[in-house]
């Protein structure tokens, strides 16, 4: 039985890890009192006990975690940004090309960013394809429930008397500098980064990211190729594409909430269409790809105590 420690289980994202692992009979959880939570040198025991790590800390904290490891046996699920550039770690999105091949056998796994989950499923495999060439001008949409922002902004959120500015949708990321912006370049294989517009929604959980696409007159590329590509590349993994995915008219974000997998479509007509990634920003966008990163390195069914 494999032993599994979480760094950081108080937070939203190992929260969700928790509760997908409780019902699991083929590992064992490592678990730190209160009150040695936070001390180094508890964790780093618990980290070199264990043969899988989850860090759900932030970057800098995730990185000193790294730095406790003192094996070459215990792998680490990384769910900061810490490591999603980082050529040392493999990038935990197994859909994408070779990615599933390389997170079996890698002992550093860097799981991927909500908002860039959505929008490097839309664009890796076009531009794989040569639809979308490495120097696309992008831009991408991407609306998401405020769980994302964890404790802190659900605890804004769900206050009694909150801030009435939040009962509307607000765009962040304003500066063009997201976090996520750097892996959603370099997995794509893009030479720059896309104009993103991140809006966070008074609604709990679930996610929607659009990435407009208008094809030039007289490419050999319609709508229906697209559909065929994306049909092929996402057979196998919790990704899926779904022709005409919409209801009556109208793309909910929180169609996903509450699930581990994601919804691929394509909407529009002619040269001017949307392709939309639908998910759940905790489930496929954080904790449910974390789990699916484990289930690889057990050599179990991918989607195992997930929900899907």
């Amino acid at each position: 039985m494999k032993q599994v420690f979480i760094d950081g289980s108080a937070g939203t994202t190992g929260l969700r890890i928790l509760d997908r692992l409780a019902g699991r009979k083929d590992i064992a959880l490592i678990t730190l009192p209160e009150e040695t939570r936070k001390d180094i040198a508890a964790r780093r025991d618990a980290i070199n006990r264990a043969d899988i790590v989850f860090l759900c800390l932030p970057d800098d904290a995730a990185r000193e975690a790294v730095g406790l490891v003192e094996n070459d046996r215990t792998v680490v699920i990384d769910t900061s940004t810490a490591h999603r550039t980082d050529p040392g770690w493999a990038y935990g999105f197994p859909e994408i090309g070779t990615l599933r091949d390389q997170i079996r056998v890698s002992h550093r796994i860097a799981n991927p960013g909500c908002h860039a989950s959505g929008f490097i499923a839309l664009v890796a495999p076009l531009a794989q394809a040569g639809i979308i060439p490495p120097n696309a001008q992008l831009s991408c949409f991407s609306l998401t429930g405020y769980s994302g922002g964890g404790k802190k902004m659900i605890a804004q959120y769900e206050a009694r008397e909150r801030d009435p500015l939040l009962d509307a949708p607000r765009q962040y990321g304003l500066s063009q500098q997201h976090k996520h912006l750097p892996e959603m370049q370099k997995v794509c294989g893009l030479t720059a980064a896309p104009i993103f517009c991140p809006v966070v929604a008074p609604y709990y959980a679930g996610m929607e990211v659009t990435v407009p696409l208008y094809l030039e007159t007289g490419a050999p590329w319609k709508r229906a190729a697209i559909e065929e590509i994306y049909q092929q590349y996402y057979a196998a993994g919790l990704v899926r594409f779904v022709p005409d995915a919409q209801e009556a008219g109208f793309l909910s974000a929180g169609a996903y909430a509450g699930r581990d997998d994601m919804e691929i479509s394509v909407q529009g007509s002619g040269d001017r269409l949307l392709l939309v990634a639908r998910f759940d920003n905790l489930g496929k966008g954080a904790s449910g790809a974390a789990i699916q990163n484990m289930n690889l390195i057990l050599g179990v069914e991918e989607s195992t105590g997930l929900n899907v």
